[in-house]
């Protein structure tokens, strides 16, 4: 969430600048008539206070000298009912003004390129050779089918499309992936391991920035009167930890990894790649999640691409990392990396990875803050998070780059000790 001194403050200026970097219009006679309203019942409800108090004084000072304070009394309890209903409207007005604010987009970082979508993203760098192959190419399907490893019929069978069930050696190569990439954020960047649940409650989702606007794009519970969402990534849990605390300035930065399911509707987004495991409803990430104080959070993007770098460059895949522009960035985000790898099945780069600096905009609606040891306030942290990465885009990169002729695939080096030796499947 903004600052709500841009909606009162600088509220032109504010909209102005939302609709030129993020293409969102902001209605302006609307926020208008809420900062009249607000600011109308809040004078009126300290007139009130100030009616009450100093009625009730009178009404003491009466009392001490024997008059009928009868008149008085009545008058005062109509200043109170009148001032239970101005707080009552006020407080509903906030309520209203916060939904309203819920769903408008973070402003964009100064260094963010303008552009309408992922056809404005700038490159800002290329690692590695795409391999070369003197044989036809098979996708990850193909290669997945041929030993019935990847089952998309099962999975639909089970739970509907966009589904799919894992075999055998394959299953095994998924799973050593997701070990390999915990470990090496654990043990080489420092990450803490965390196991999270995977359904929460819609004010962890809202924390987060997926409520109120992307609803149709969760999956929901619903158990007697209690609605809760399962996640689409770690990142909604392990953020929220810090929702409502105040950190200590010596924990921070704080870095956070967890393994986990995450399921996304993808509301909209049928007919792109429903073939295998691009983009599926029910899907694997090691999430990376970092909690900054307020001057280093862009250090620390920094340092958490490179993090998610490390693992395509220690399984020898060749990607390349994009800045995305202001028209194709994440609601939540100010400044977005995103990692695209290499699949010889598509003859193109593919998100693998993203990366992103969301400032105090998920601090605000959680109210996570530090205590600032020069002032001794609190104050909003930084939020980051980022893919480290999605494992099942990882399994269709290493399956693709690493085939051979006859549709085997080679085991990269390091993941070898997790597949018990094993230098090829298939």
């Amino acid at each position: 969430m903004l600052d709500p001194i841009l909606f009162r403050s600088h509220l032109p200026e504010t909209a102005e600048i939302l609709l030129r970097l993020r293409g969102f219009g902001l209605d302006v006679a609307r926020f208008e008539c809420f900062e009249s309203e607000r600011k109308r019942l809040h004078s009126r409800t300290q007139e009130l206070q100030n009616l009450r108090n100093t009625r009730s004084k009178a009404i003491g000072q009466a009392k001490a000298q024997g008059a009928d304070v009868t008149a008085l009394m009545s008058e005062v309890a109509g200043y109170g009912d009148e001032l239970k209903a101005s707080e009552q409207a006020l407080d509903a007005l906030v309520l209203e003004m916060q939904a309203a604010m819920a769903v408008v987009p973070n402003i964009p970082h100064d260094s963010v390129p303008l552009g309408r979508d992922e056809h404005d993203n700038v490159e800002l760098k290329k690692v590695g050779q795409p391999p070369v192959f003197d044989f036809e190419v098979k996708d990850h399907v193909a290669l997945g089918e041929r030993h019935g490893w990847l089952d998309a019929a099962a999975g639909a069978k089970l739970s509907g499309s966009r589904f799919t069930v894992l075999r055998g050696e394959l299953a095994q190569l998924h799973r050593a992936l997701a070990q390999f990439m915990l470990d090496t954020h654990i043990n080489e960047h420092g990450y803490i391991e965390h196991n999270t649940p995977l359904i929460v409650n819609a004010e962890s989702m809202a924390g987060t920035g997926q409520l109120p606007k992307f609803e149709e794009d969760l999956f929901s519970t619903q158990v007697g009167d209690s609605k809760r969402y399962l996640i689409p990534t770690s990142e909604v849990t392990l953020t929220n930890l810090v929702r409502d605390e105040i950190a200590d300035d010596a924990v921070l930065p704080m870095w956070l990894t967890a393994h986990t399911q995450c399921f996304r509707a993808e509301a909209g987004s049928y007919g792109r790649d429903v073939r295998g495991m691009i983009r599926q409803h029910q899907f694997e990430k090691v999430e990376l999640v970092a909690i900054a104080r307020p001057q280093e959070s862009y250090a620390v993007h920094e340092a958490m691409t490179s993090h998610a770098e490390a693992i395509l460059e220690k399984l020898g895949l060749a990607y390349r990392r994009l800045l995305l522009c202001t028209g194709d960035m994440g609601f939540s985000a100010a400044r977005t990396h995103d990692l695209e790898v290499w699949l010889p099945g598509q003859n193109a780069y593919r998100e693998i990875s993203s990366i992103s600096n969301c400032e105090a905009f998920q601090a605000r609606r959680m109210q996570a803050r530090w205590r600032n040891p020069e002032t001794g306030k609190p104050e909003l942290v930084h939020t980051l998070n980022g893919s480290g990465v999605a494992v099942g885009r990882c399994l269709v990169a290493v399956m693709e780059n690493y085939q051979n002729a006859d549709g085997s695939i080679r085991v990269p080096v390091v993941l070898q000790s997790y597949m018990r030796g094993k230098t090829q499947i298939g």
